[in-house]
């Protein structure tokens, strides 16, 4: 086998972004040659591509623990997806197979142990996601964000659950909020920047609170919203905010999806207001921004993202109003709560650079590494431990002892 690394995931950004700072941090260990593996139909193609990443499909079949007429369609797509997963790989031949989740992972982790091409699956939430599950009885190791979420695996696969923390793109880290004001067009504009996110794909729910909220928050604030791709209201939220607009005064600024620019916009915000997902939650973390998170409540998700949201506002870093019960009211209270306190910020930004812990993505890169070459570089042992390469075969990460405190 050659040594590249084969990349899988997908379904949302969730399950790219993270696996895209692993290959940032390969790179610092000389390991450039990697791919893409996902569906044709999910967002992972754009993202990898946009990145030079190869992409490779294979069809997926979608896993629910709920009955829907899909499922009947999606059961002829899962082997349909691990015979290609098997083509696939066979005309790769990567060295090593690492899984950042989605549905579309399991066909390829499949085909990969099929194959004895050893692979890790990451898991970002609390608890791990119906694919993660079914993929940790494949792979050599399961790697996870938290050591809470060791008890969510069946005690007899626990010796193999690792703890790293999450991975974060290093432009999230390294974003420049004087960049970030002048690409909004704030010039020399004081108030506090509150910055909405819905996610890539949007969130009708944040969407609707910012339009009922906008004329108040626009008296006080400078908004920037991310609408999402799939926002479903945006034509109505432009319409309230181009009612009010002030031409003179730059204090609203929408757009459907923030890309390179992101970090920047994300340093120059003050307070953010978002969904909980756990990718969104680290790179609040890494960043220091203090947060009201939304979280998908139980209609649209397993729950997953109350629980990253409970834990992650147990430090201080945030504050949770519950999804489908937060009026425009409610809203308008708790951001009032926080800006009036002049403590608050500065209070829960601290909190969430304690909540970040160790650099995630380095440390999964190393550990891919030492699964290829069976060891560090010389020059990499002045950051990584000596025994960076029994991490895989004992179970301890230099993440664990930060684990406990999140």
């Amino acid at each position: 086998m050659g040594h590249v690394v084969a990349f899988t995931g997908g379904g949302t950004g969730g399950h790219v972004f993270p696996g895209l700072a692993v290959i940032e941090a390969l790179r610092d260990y000389d390991i450039t040659d990697v791919c893409w593996i996902g569906s044709a139909r999910g967002v992972e193609r754009e993202i990898a591509e946009s990145w030079g990443v190869p992409f490779y499909a294979v069809p997926a079949g979608k896993l629910r623990r709920y009955f829907s007429l899909y499922t009947f369609l999606d059961a002829f797509r899962v082997p349909a997806g691990f015979l290609m997963a098997l083509y696939r790989l066979r005309k790769i031949s990567p060295a090593f197979v690492f899984s950042k989740g989605g549905y579309v992972t399991v066909p390829v982790i499949a085909a990969a142990r099929v194959l004895g091409i050893p692979c890790y699956t990451h898991d970002s939430d609390l608890d791990p996601g119906l694919a993660t599950k079914l993929n940790s009885r494949m792979v050599d190791k399961v790697l996870v964000a938290y050591e809470q979420s060791k008890d969510y695996f069946a005690s007899g696969l626990r010796a193999k659950v690792l703890v790293t923390g999450n991975p974060v793109r290093r432009a999230i880290s390294a974003g420049d909020a004087t960049r970030g004001r002048e690409f909004l067009g704030l010039g020399a504009e004081r108030r506090p920047v509150l910055l909405f996110l819905g996610g890539s794909l949007g969130a009708t729910e944040i969407n609707d609170l910012v339009g009922g909220a906008l004329a108040r928050l626009r008296e006080r604030c400078c908004v920037v919203h991310q609408t999402g791709k799939q926002g479903g209201n945006l034509d109505e939220v432009r319409t309230s905010s181009e009612a009010i607009a002030e031409p003179t005064t730059p204090s609203y600024y929408a757009a459907p999806f923030f890309a390179s620019e992101y970090p920047d916009i994300l340093a120059a915000a003050d307070l953010v207001v978002c969904r909980a997902g756990a990718g969104t939650v680290w790179e609040l973390a890494v960043t220091g921004k203090p947060a009201l998170l939304i979280p998908l409540g139980l209609q649209g998700s397993r729950g997953d993202q109350i629980r990253n949201a409970e834990l992650y506002a147990a430090g201080g870093a945030a504050k949770v109003l519950p999804s489908g019960k937060t009026t425009v009211e409610t809203l308008l209270a708790e951001i009032w709560e926080v800006l009036d306190d002049p403590d608050a910020l500065p209070r829960m930004s601290a909190a969430a650079r304690s909540f970040a812990g160790a650099d995630a993505a380095m440390l999964i890169a190393g550990m891919i590494r030492c699964e290829i070459y069976g060891t560090l570089s010389d020059g990499d042992r002045g950051w990584y431990p000596d025994t960076a390469c029994d991490t895989s075969m004992n179970g301890t990460t230099n993440n664990d002892a930060s684990a406990g405190e999140r």
